[in-house]
């Protein structure tokens, strides 16, 4: 179930692609993990810091995921991976702006 989010493409309640999702996962081997918006703006801060992009909560969701696997583990140091944003922070700005400063 969707829960509110900073990131609306996040909190979808019944996501059409779901049961796909979930069968590539277990057929994959892959795994999920949550990010709290609070982490999702920390991903955002530090890719706009860092990197010069300025990517959506999604896209901050998916920077910290990918660290806190690789701190866990579960990807490998020098691994190859390939992380998908497909919006831009300045759409969230309203959802996003009272939390943003730190």
């Amino acid at each position: 179930m969707g829960r509110p989010s900073i990131a609306n493409g996040l909190a979808v309640p019944r996501p059409l692609g779901e049961q796909m999702m979930l069968r590539v996962l277990a057929e994959s081997n892959g795994t999920a993990l949550s990010i709290t918006d609070e982490e999702m703006l920390e991903g955002m801060r530090e890719l706009a810091r860092h990197e010069g992009l300025l990517v959506a909560p999604e896209g901050g969701a998916v920077w910290l995921a990918a660290r806190k696997l690789l701190a866990s583990g579960w990807l490998a140091p020098g691994e190859q991976i390939l992380l998908l944003n497909t919006g831009s922070a300045d759409k969230y700005m309203e959802n996003a702006a009272n939390r943003w400063e730190k």
